[in-house]
């Protein structure tokens, strides 16, 4: 007698934690810079280089990274930008965690502001949020059949899995060339960009990952001409390609993080030697999990009829998906500029970020709340201030359905921007409208005993022979088949010949009539 034995491959999370960190520095402006004489845009990001884990800790090394858009001094003030970065170093504690685990860390921007101090340097402080978690691969051997020569009977349960096939790290590459349409001048110089993805999907394949979105470029140049203006153009386009990954096949459940690595932006000349060309290169950091969805139907239990079988059983943790889904919501306010502002005249550019809190489990969903943060850049009617910008925030709340999901699942989940519509009311309010996409994925958790060996002895002939010869068992209350079988050394097939049934279903009060399998 022999289990027949599957391997299944799985992950879990080994640990994680949560920390805020604040930076805060005085940034000089480059001597290579003009002098400042008012902000108007920032925008920042987090660039982390190293994740180092060591015994119930990672240490995380990275850097803020900092643009600053501001007016130049002087008579006839033209924009200008300041680049920067702080560096920082934290150790947080993670319980359970060894060195040569591995970890991934999430950064959220919580907060940045930037001040003017004088003429030649910035004040900058932020809130960087930082998500680790340490995440470890394991296999449980699970027996799911029976090979046997003697009589035995056994049974079996289904059991929905996700199995971990492919867990890497990959880049994926963006290059653009967006060349200006003929009625913007050539360009100088670059003043300001702004390259964000949006709407990204993945999708598996065979043998490869399929990634699609849109790439958003917005610019302040300074045009060639005796004037040279400040002009700006801003474009969205689509981008498609893949990504090899061995191993994967289509249909299965792709559970794909990203973040930009670098981006390098340029001004080229075009085919006739004009500058007339934005060159863009990203690179995508692709944090890969691919699961496969499995029914296996696993050994349960067993009973003999001719020997004493029992099953040696241990109890195993099992993981499933439970959904792969998505929903939108829409919000729409209005944003007034302070009473001091002078009134806008023309919207140039908005950008806005989504910060989601953890989602929390409700009943058939996962609550999902949070802060939409907008700035958008306009042009002013000072003409000693001509370039100025307004910030607000806008909170949401969703509930994504996930049906049957419950307190023991956990999920994942990603929020971005689908739609971004601000429009002028008057000189001093702005109308906003947008669309929020929240995407899930769900894994419920499972503890089953699984058999991981079967004793077979000779039968008690003593304990055989007090049993009655046949005998008319009256059902009870949560009895099946198989206890009655089990209790009496009967084959199953032969209780429901004997009674003339044809499925295994019994109800209390059931008269079975049972007849020893074994006399001798």
């Amino acid at each position: 007698m022999e289990l027949v034995r599957k391997n299944i491959h799985m992950d879990r999370i080994k640990g994680q934690a949560s920390t805020q960190i604040t930076l805060e520095d005085d940034i000089n402006i480059l001597d290579s810079k003009p002098d400042a004489s008012k902000l108007i845009y920032d925008r920042g990001s987090v660039a982390l280089e190293e994740v180092k884990v060591t015994e119930d800790h990672v240490t995380v090394r990275g850097k803020l990274q900092f643009q600053v858009m501001y007016l130049t001094e002087g008579e006839k003030p033209v924009p200008a930008c300041m680049e920067g970065s702080i560096p920082f170093d934290e150790q947080i504690y993670v319980e359970g965690v060894q060195s040569g685990d591995s970890a991934s860390v999430k950064w959220n921007l919580e907060d940045l502001t930037v001040g003017l101090i004088n003429s030649r340097k910035l004040s900058i402080q932020a809130l960087i949020a930082l998500k680790v978690c340490s995440e470890m691969l394991y296999d449980e051997e699970t027996a799911v059949d029976l090979y046997h020569e003697e009589p035995v009977e056994y049974r079996k349960k289904p059991l929905r899995i996700a199995q971990m096939v492919v867990k890497k790290r990959d880049i994926f590459r963006i290059k653009e060339e967006l060349e200006l349409p003929q009625n913007f001048p050539n360009i100088t110089r670059i003043v300001w960009q702004g390259v964000e993805l949006e709407n990204v999907e993945f999708r598996a394949l065979e043998g490869k990952i399929s990634v699609q979105g849109d790439l958003n470029a917005f610019f302040l140049y300074e045009g060639e001409g005796e004037e040279q203006q400040v002009k700006c153009y801003e474009t969205t386009v689509p981008f498609s390609g893949t990504v090899d990954c061995a191993g994967c096949d289509e249909g299965m459940a792709a559970d794909i993080d990203y973040v930009l690595g670098s981006k390098d932006v340029e001004a080229r000349s075009d085919f006739d030697g004009e500058q007339r060309v934005f060159a863009i290169e990203l690179v995508m950091d692709l944090d890969i999990s691919l699961y496969e969805e499995e029914r296996l139907d696993i050994l349960s239990g067993v009973y003999g009829v001719v020997k004493e079988v029992e099953a040696v059983s241990k109890p195993a943790q099992f993981k499933g998906l439970l959904a792969r889904t998505s929903g939108k919501t829409k919000i729409a306010d209005r944003l007034k500029l302070a009473g001091t502002d002078a009134p806008m005249v023309q919207v140039l550019h908005s950008e806005a970020q989504v910060q989601a809190e953890d989602g929390e489990i409700v009943e058939n969903g996962i609550h999902i709340k949070g802060t939409v943060n907008i700035q958008t850049l306009y042009l002013s009617s000072d003409e000693k201030m001509p370039y100025s910008s307004v910030k607000g925030s806008i909170p949401f709340s969703y509930v994504l359905d996930v049906p049957d999901i419950g307190s023991g699942c956990t999920f994942k989940i990603q929020t971005g921007l689908e739609q971004l519509a601000i429009a002028m009311l008057d000189g001093g309010e702005l109308d906003v409208k947008a669309v929020i996409v929240c995407r899930a994925i769900v894994f419920e958790h499972k503890s089953e005993n699984i058999v991981t060996d079967i004793v077979v002895s000779d039968l008690d002939m003593n304990k055989l022979s007090g049993l009655p010869g046949i005998v008319i068992y009256i059902a009870k209350e949560g009895d099946s088949l198989w206890d009655v079988g089990k209790r009496y050394y009967v084959p199953i097939s032969q209780i429901k010949e004997t009674n003339d049934m044809t499925t295994e279903e019994i109800r209390p009060g059931d008269k079975l009539l049972i007849v020893k399998g074994i006399s001798d």
